[in-house]
C-alpha cells in the first residue's frame, strides 16, 4: 500500500491518502495539524523520541524499510497521512495587503515544490494552482517543498475561479511573459497582488494574459530566454517583499 501511494495517483485520491517520509517533513504534517492515519519507523535507523511516541505506529526491520522507503536518507520514518481539502472554498487568505502567487498547468512536481518553499520563504499568504497537471502529494513534490505544502495556504482551482477570485479581491494581477513586458522592479506590488507564472515550455494561456493588470519580464542577459519556473517565482516575490519594506 505505501509503495502504491507513492506511485500512482488515482490510489492517493482513492484512498485519500499520502505518504510523507523523514522526521522533518512528518513533524511539519504534526504541527499543521494533519491527521497521523499510521506511522511506520525503523528503531534500527530513527532517534527521534517524538515519532517513536506517536500512535498508530508500527515498526518494522530494516529490511523492509529499505524497501519501501521513497530515497535514501530519511532516518528510519515514513508515515501515511490523511489528505487534506484543498478547494477554492476552503482557502483563507489572511491580511490585508496579501500576496498571492498562481501557478498554471505547472507538470512538474519538483517545481511546484520549489516554488512552494519560495513562497514559504517570503511570507506569501496563499499559492493557487490552476489546472494542475500533477497531483499536491506527489512524493516529489512533498519532497522538493520541504514540507512547505503543509506550511502555505494552497487551493487547486480552474483558472477561470483563480480570476473570478482575484478580480473579486481587486488584485494586481500581474503575468510573468516575454511579451509586450514591462521589468518587474518598475512595477508597483505594494497593495494586493498575485503574480501569475506558466510552464516553462509554453508560457501562460491567453486566458492569463488578457485579465492581467500589468505584464512583467525579469531581464535576461545572457543567450536564453528564461528561467526555471521556481527561479523567477523567488524573483519577483522578494520583489513584492522589498516594495513592502518587509526586508531586514
Amino acid at each position: 500500500m505505501l509503495l502504491s501511494l507513492q506511485a500512482k495517483s488515482k490510489v492517493r485520491r482513492e484512498s485519500g491518502l499520502f505518504v510523507v517520509e523523514g522526521v522533518r517533513e512528518i513533524r511539519h504534517c504534526i504541527d499543521c495539524g494533519l491527521e497521523l492515519h499510521t506511522l511506520f519507523v525503523c528503531p534500527e535507523i530513527l532517534r527521534d523520541e517524538v515519532l517513536l511516541s506517536l500512535e498508530p505506529r508500527i515498526s518494522i526491520p530494516r529490511a523492509l524499510y529499505d524497501k519501501v522507503a521513497y530515497r535514501g536518507g530519511t532516518e528510519g520514518a515514513i508515515a501515511e497521512f490523511r489528505a487534506v481539502d484543498h478547494s477554492l472554498e476552503q482557502l483563507q487568505i489572511k491580511g490585508e495587503n496579501p500576496l498571492v502567487v498562481v501557478l498554471e498547468s505547472v507538470e512538474k512536481p519538483g517545481n511546484l515544490g520549489a516554488v512552494l518553499r519560495s513562497a514559504d520563504a517570503a511570507g506569501a499568504d496563499a499559492v493557487l494552482v490552476c489546472d494542475p497537471l500533477t497531483d499536491l502529494y506527489n512524493p516529489n513534490l512533498i519532497r522538493s517543498s520541504i514540507g512547505s505544502i503543509f506550511t502555505v495556504p494552497v487551493a487547486v482551482c480552474t483558472s477561470e475561479e483563480a480570476i473570478a477570485m482575484l478580480r473579486k479581491g481587486s488584485y494586481n494581477i500581474l503575468t510573468a511573459q516575454l511579451q509586450d513586458s514591462e521589468l518587474y522592479y518598475d512595477v508597483d506590488m505594494k497593495g494586493p497582488t498575485a503574480i501569475v507564472m506558466g510552464t516553462e515550455s509554453t508560457g501562460l494561456s491567453n486566458l492569463w494574459r488578457e485579465a492581467a493588470s500589468a505584464h512583467i519580464r525579469i531581464p535576461m542577459l545572457g543567450r536564453l530566454d528564461s528561467l526555471n519556473v521556481s527561479v523567477s517565482a523567488a524573483i519577483l516575490l522578494f520583489e513584492a517583499v522589498r516594495q513592502r519594506k518587509m526586508l531586514p
